[in-house]
Formats: structure tokens, sequence, C-alpha cells
């Protein structure tokens, strides 16, 4: 784990000033999409809803969104959204933390496709194994959601989505190059007939890279990706659909080890899911879900291995009653972890399992909307642990509303943290105390403005301490301390003419209680401020996105500057199947660093093709 910063401090400040300003203007804004009324999200409930109806704190990018980011993997796009910064040690394929309202990485559940994916070593997700050319949508919830999702849901939830059905035959392909000797292509083909619908992708990706360690050895350190995508789809009787996923995943990428060496790590990731989902009648549906998601994570030639397989059984069922809606869910869960023994590290096999009863009830009444959570987790290690989550939202006049929520969250210690030579057996799990309160103006268009502030406190955080309760001399895993993670997010898109502007702008205090030290890697400030438009046929934008200070050790001494940098865009269609794109990104070839000791890419180009059948 690693992270963000460096960079002339008072150019930082300028660019954030800057953003802000923008913000305080009435001219708020961000690219205008789909309207809330529109679009469906499941991420807030864990069924579909209409966005304008989410009292969560919800985003969602589609793939257009992903398409025009250029990003190279999922951390570096989210972190394009309000609230979210990520950490990488050197480019893509190295260690990579997303940390949503200051909340640590592991503090955030992940679903691909319905599945969960999650290490049993480090905790939370390894997102550089995320293959972001299959994903067609992200949904992102800032907040804890514990009460809907069981462990790991304190901070945030991630939700992402592979590439859907299209009607007919829709055979699609990217190609791009680009600097470092970057190289990207996919293609897809997607269709429906009659009951059946499928989607098929395969990716390939590969960067010479650049030196990505500034202490020692000065070579490149290159990756390259394969991917692969199936999904089928079948009606077999009105009202009833079966859906079957599969993502296949693996990377390959050098870093420079200890001394001068060069190792590479290989990741791989796979995610199988089965679901059924049954409309009964108009007032009644019920969904299953089975999911299962092998990560490993190997390196060579100093050798490390480390495997986690995750199982989950969801099985869900949703009553309409008037202007209400009440939710029942049973869940399993099985998490197991194997480590193979390596020069420095024994043999490790651990196994657990969660089953877990959930309600949910969520009401209208006239301008009031209400809706609660509760669930119950019994774990195999730590016996029963309950949850629950409460909010209202009150529009008070047809463009502005008033919301409000509290929510409780925990995360189960992961295998590794209890039973390897530095873990300690009495672990036990985080919990999060969480409430925000948020004001909201929206207009047709896609206009909006938000303000919403949080508070949410962690208690039995988990670090590596001291040696003492373990088996290593070197240190140990145990909950020593509280955090308080707490903030404001201003946030706003708006239509200036034929210009498109957006802008956040992030006021973060992630402090460990204990210490009245700010949380390691995390940033207090962040904003992101974006235009764009379409002149004489071709669409482009710009994007200023800017982080403060923040520190790379506990103790705050190890400060790492902040940065600000601009990117560009620009695409477009030649004719009806064809469209030419290019992107710059840090126009100003800005040195900055992503993690202490580790550089970033400087000023990167790319250009390419994206061919599709209307």
């Amino acid at each position: 784990m690693s992270l963000l910063l460096s960079g002339p401090r008072a150019h930082a400040r300028h660019c954030v000033a800057l953003a802000a300003a923008c913000l305080a203007a009435s001219s708020f804004a961000q690219t205008p999409g789909a309207e809330p009324s529109a679009t469906v999200v499941v991420s807030a409930t864990r069924s579909p809803q209409a966005l304008a109806d989410v009292l969560a704190d919800v985003s969602v990018l589609t793939r257009t969104d992903i398409e025009r980011s250029a990003a190279a993997d999922v951390a570096e796009l989210l972190a394009r959204l309000p609230g979210i910064e990520f950490s990488r040690n050197g480019g893509p394929g190295a260690t990579t933390s997303v940390f949503i309202r200051g909340g640590d990485s592991r503090h955030v559940a992940v679903y691909l496709d319905g599945v969960r994916i999650d290490s049993q070593s480090t905790g939370g997700a390894n997102w550089e194994q995320i293959p972001l050319a299959q994903i067609e949508r992200i949904e992102v919830m800032r907040g804890a959601g514990a009460a809907v999702y069981g462990s790991s849901a304190i901070s945030g939830v991630v939700q992402l989505f592979t590439r859907s059905a299209r009607t007919g035959v829709q055979p699609s392909a990217q190609i791009g190059v680009g600097s470092h000797g970057t190289v990207t292509a996919d293609a897809a083909l997607r269709g429906r007939a009659q009951a059946f619908d499928y989607a098929v992708s395969l990716a390939h990706a590969r960067s010479d890279g650049f030196n990505a360690r500034t202490t020692s050895n000065p070579d490149r350190d290159g990756h390259w990706r394969h991917s692969a995508h199936l999904r089928g789809g079948l009606e077999v009787a009105t009202g009833h659909r079966l859906d079957a996923t599969l993502v296949a995943s693996r990377m390959r990428a050098q870093y420079d080890g200890w001394g001068n060496d060069d190792d590479i790590s290989d990741h791989t990731l796979r995610t199988t899911s089965l679901a059924w989902q049954g409309r009964w009648s108009p007032q009644s549906t019920t969904r299953a879900h089975a999911g299962r998601s092998q990560t490993t994570y190997e390196t060579q030639p100093s050798f490390y291995r480390t495997e986690t397989t995750l199982d989950n059984l969801l099985l869900q069922h949703e009553w309409v009653l008037g202007g209400q809606r009440l939710q029942a869910s049973a869940e399993h869960l099985k998490d197991r972890l194997h480590n193979p023994a390596s020069d420095w590290v024994p043999t490790l096999r651990g196994e657990r399992t969660q089953d877990a009863l959930a309600l949910g009830w969520r009401a209208q009444f006239g301008a009031h909307a209400l809706q609660a959570h509760a669930r119950h987790d019994r774990d195999s290690e730590f016996g029963g642990h309950g949850t629950a989550s409460l909010a209202w939202g009150w529009t008070f006049t047809p463009r502005w509303r008033l919301s409000a929520s509290a929510a409780t969250s925990f995360r189960a210690p992961t295998l590794y943290q209890r039973f390897s030579e530095y873990g300690t057996s009495t672990l036990q799990p985080e919990k999060g105390r969480n409430a925000e309160l948020a004001l909201s103006w929206s207009a047709p268009g896609g206009h909006s403005l938000s303000l919403t502030g949080w508070r949410n406190t962690v208690r039995q955080l988990i670090e590596f301490d001291a040696p003492g309760p373990c088996a290593s001399s070197f240190g140990c895993y145990a909950n020593v301390s509280r955090a308080r993670l707490q903030g404001l997010t201003l946030a706003a898109r708006h239509a200036l003419g034929p210009v498109n502007v957006g802008a956040s702008f992030d006021w973060h205090d992630p402090r460990n209680l204990d210490t009245d030290l700010i949380l390691a890697r995390r940033a207090r400030r962040l904003a992101t401020l974006t235009a764009d438009t379409t002149v004489a046929g071709w669409r482009g934008g710009v994007a200023l996105r800017a982080s403060g200070a923040r520190y790379d050790n506990a103790a705050n001494t190890q400060r790492i500057g902040g940065w600000a940098v601009v990117d560009a865009w620009v695409e477009r269609p030649l004719g009806d199947q064809l469209t030419v794109y290019a992107r710059i990104d840090n126009l100003a070839d800005k040195s900055y660093e992503l993690a202490r000791t580790y550089a970033t890419g400087g000023r990167q180009a790319q250009v390419g093709l994206r061919w599709a059948l209307p």
C-alpha cells in the first residue's frame, strides 16, 4: 500500500482555489448526463431504484465516461469522483489502494456483477486486478453500507458491471497507442435473439512503463494484461430470467525489488456468477444469486503467493405495498485463504463463514421519504454482529431536498491478520458509526448542486503494531486505535451555453483520535473542475484534478506535497461507425508522487480508433 503526492505546494493551492472559486460562482456544473429520474441504480439498497429517489450519496459512471477518461485502471477512474482518492506504488499493476471519504481501502465493499471481490491477506479489493476494459458501468455509494452488505462496507460500496447485451447483433472494437510504448486493444460482440441475449469481449493492454522507483534501479517497469468476459441471459418464462457471467484477467507487472533487482508480480482474477430473478406479480419479486471470486498474487524470483477464494449465496425477496417497499434477504458467505510456504513465510490455510439475515423498508409519504435497514451477521469466528441504518429525505420544493442518515458498520479482520505469523487470534472486528446530512438542488437538463457533510467514527481500528502477542519479532496486528473521518463535499454541474461545466471540492479530516494525527496517505483537500463542449463536429474537454498534501506515515513525519494536473481529451465521429479520439494527461508534465519515492508517468498522450455498429 502506498500513496500519492508531491509537487509545489503553492501551485496546488492556487489550483484548489480556482476550483473553489468556480464552485462559489453561479455556474455550478458537471457534464450533464441522463436525468436522475431516468437512471436506475442498485448500490444503495441492493435492488433497483431511481437515482432521483436514492437517499444515499451515489455516483454513476458509464462506458462513455470510462472511454473519455482514458484511465489506466479502476482506481484512477474513481479518483475523479468527489470524496475519493487513491495511492499506487508506481504504474498500473503496482499495489493500489482506494480511499472513500478518508476510510481505509479495506473499508470499501467491492462487487463485480454482484460477486464479492476482497483479499483475505491484505484486506480489501486488489484494485489493480480489476480489468477496466470489461466494465460498462460503475456505481459508487459513499457512506456506510454494512446494514445492506455486511462486513467491509464502512466507508463505501463500489458495484462494477460488465458489458451487457444489445438488441440485434452489435460488434465493436477499439485500438489505441500512447506514451511509454502503451498499446491497448479490445473487441466485443453483443446481441439479443428472442429470449436469449449475450455479450462477449476480449482485451489486451501492454506498456513499457517508466522508472517507477526514484531511489533505485533506474529502468522501465512495464506491464501487460489479458482479460475476457462472457455474459449470457435467458428469459425462461414471462417475468423469469437467468443470467450467467464469467470474468477472467491476468496481469504481469515489473517492479523494483530489494536493491537493484527486478521482480515480477503476477495477478489473476476470476469471477463467476449465476443469477435468477422471478417476478411473480407487479408487487412481488424474488432474486437469487450465487457467485465466486478467486484472486491470486505471486511474485518472482523473490517468491511469495497468496490465494483468496470467496463464495456468496444471496436470496432476496421484495414486496411493493402501495407506496412502500419491503425487502428480506438471506446470505451465506465463505472465505478461504491459502499462502504456500516461501523462504520467509510458512504455509497458511484458513477458512471462515458468515450467515446473515437482513430486512429493508423504504416508503414515500408525500414530500417525505424514509428508508431503514437492519442486518444480523453470524460469523464462525466472532459470533453474532448486528448493523442498522436509517435515512430520511424531505423534498421541500420541487428542486430542493434535505436528507439525513445514520448507520452502523463493521469489518471483520482478515484470516491473515489473525492466523499468520504476524496475526493475533484475539483480534476483534472494526466498528463504525456514520452520520451525514445533505442539501441538494436539481433542475431539468442534468443541472445540480449538492453539499454533503458526514462524520464516521471507527473503533477498534486494526493496525500493524509492536511485537508481542504474535509469533513475529517484527510486529503484530492489533486493535490499537480509534479514527474519526469527517468532512464536507460540495459538488455541482451546469451548462453555460454550449459548455458543460462541473466541479467538486472536498474538505476532509481523517484523524487518529488516539494520537490526534492525520491518517497516513490521506489528503485533507481534493478538487476537480471539468468543462466540455462540441465545436464543428469535434467534442472535447479539459479537467483539473488537485490534491492537498498528505503524510506517508502514521507519525506524520514524512510529508508528500500537494499537486494539481490538467488533462485534455477530444473525439470526432468519422461516419456512423468510426470514432477517432486523442487524450493528453498531465498536460504541463508536472512531477508528483502517488506514493513517497515512487514516480508517476509525467505527460502522457494516447490516440486511437473506436468502431461499433450503430
